[in-house]
């Protein structure tokens, strides 16, 4: 396999060719292959009804692209400039219509070749703009916004790039909560697709790969909205029942639920995973799984309300007792109080995860501890424990950080204002 070769432009050298070119076509094509990467055809379709300078994006018909400060506001220029009695971006400067592509690279081969650039192309000002995006980002990340696969980037850009980073989802991310809001437009985009059935099922019923791939119709238990699978029932919401509905009348005679579209047979399990990790770095949720969405439907249906009900009875709970209390491996108990965590449920006090309502949070403990000496003039730790509503234990932990930066003094077993 030949190398893939990409001829890049330094930064001096296209800020002056992209100043010389203004708010004219060529400055246009440049700036949304140089700075968004688009490629020809994407430029030459771009409206303004994607350009979300709200967000600070590009709404392209496969992915977002965010938009530097710089290129929002010079594409707010450009739409100053030109009025709104026209759609497109790019519209060629004699007859403001839109060029046609062969145009295109020709507009953008004369703007380098006069800035002495005449061994770039058009198509290396997108291959730039990628290996700028992997230089500060990881694959994931950079396939998002540039619609080519995480494999492929690695395969064509791996050998440009000094670092080496897995194609796979990050681990050290797993512990962020779902975005919601980006899944669910997802779903509601892929709703009936082999990938967004088995996104539905994972994250709306808990149903694994492994089942993912043996369903068929003949499980469905509609009267009851519920999935019969060989070792357990799951209850079905009224969404997943419309899904599952609409894609019935779709099915015709195929007696398995999630089939590939051409062959129409059932997906094996390596290969639905792949699909369905594609999907999701596509909708924006680089880092999550199919695992990722199981554990979520779990800490919804019964792992969160056993958490709950534990900490109403024992006011705090930790890893190796949430391990206990689901019979559960270490890293899902961590995984499980950090969801709660960042959904706001719990609020976590050093190793021990409290109800939010029931505690003071971290970060407004000092203040606190510093307010109460103010007015009562010391506090054994006991005091601080009943203040601050945490284990007394945990508050040796807080005490010591507040006397190292000099706050507060310990006098024996009191602690009390460090004197101006």
């Amino acid at each position: 396999m030949s190398r893939y070769i990409v001829n890049r432009i330094d930064e001096t050298s296209m800020k002056s060719i992209l100043d010389r070119c203004g708010h004219g076509a060529a400055g246009v094509i440049l700036r949304l292959a140089w700075q968004a990467g688009l490629t020809r055809e994407e430029i030459s379709g771009l409206n303004w009804s994607g350009v979300d300078f709200l967000n600070r994006r590009l709404e392209l018909p496969d992915r977002m692209v965010p938009m530097t400060e710089e290129l929002s506001d010079w594409l707010r220029q450009l739409q100053d400039l030109r009025g709104l009695q026209w759609e497109r971006v790019l519209l060629s400067d004699r007859d403001h219509r839109p060029p046609a592509l062969p145009s295109i690279s020709r507009l953008a081969r004369e703007a380098l070749d006069a800035g002495g650039q005449t061994q770039v192309r058009l198509i290396d000002l997108r291959h730039d703009f990628i290996l700028r995006q992997l230089a500060e980002h990881d694959w994931q990340y950079v396939s998002r916004i540039s619609g080519d696969k995480a494999s492929a980037l690695a395969q064509h850009y791996g050998p440009l790039v000094e670092k080496k980073v897995s194609t796979r989802a990050r681990q050290e991310k797993k512990e962020d909560r779902v975005d919601e809001f980006r899944l669910w437009k997802l779903l509601q985009t892929e709703r009936l697709t082999p990938g967004g059935t088995a996104l539905w099922l994972t994250w709306q019923a808990g149903v694994q790969l492994g089942e993912l791939v043996e369903l068929r119709w003949e499980q469905v238990d509609w009267e009851n909205a519920c999935l019969r699978l060989p070792e357990r029932n799951v209850n079905l919401t009224g969404g997943v029942v419309q899904m599952l509905r609409d894609l019935r009348e779709r099915a015709g005679d195929c007696p398995d639920i999630i089939v590939s579209p051409r062959a129409g047979k059932p997906y094996d399990a390596s290969r639905l995973s792949r699909l369905c990790r594609s999907l999701l770095i596509r909708g924006g949720l680089d880092d999550l799984t199919l695992r990722d969405l199981r554990l979520d439907y779990e800490l919804r249906s019964g792992g969160e309300m056993k958490i709950l009900s534990y900490l109403r009875a024992h006011h705090s709970i930790t890893r190796k007792e949430t391990m206990e209390l689901l019979g559960v491996p270490r890293t899902t108990a961590y995984h499980r109080l950090k969801q709660m965590a960042q959904r706001g449920k719990l609020t976590q006090v050093g190793a021990r995860y409290y109800l939010r309502d029931e505690v003071v949070p971290p970060e407004q403990q000092p203040l606190l501890i510093v307010e109460y000496l103010r007015k009562e003039g010391f506090a054994y730790r006991q005091d601080i424990a009943r203040l601050l509503h945490i284990d007394p234990r945990q508050c040796g932990t807080i005490l010591r950080r507040m006397v190292a930066e000099g706050s507060i003094v310990q006098d024996r077993q009191r602690y009390v204002l460090k004197e101006a």
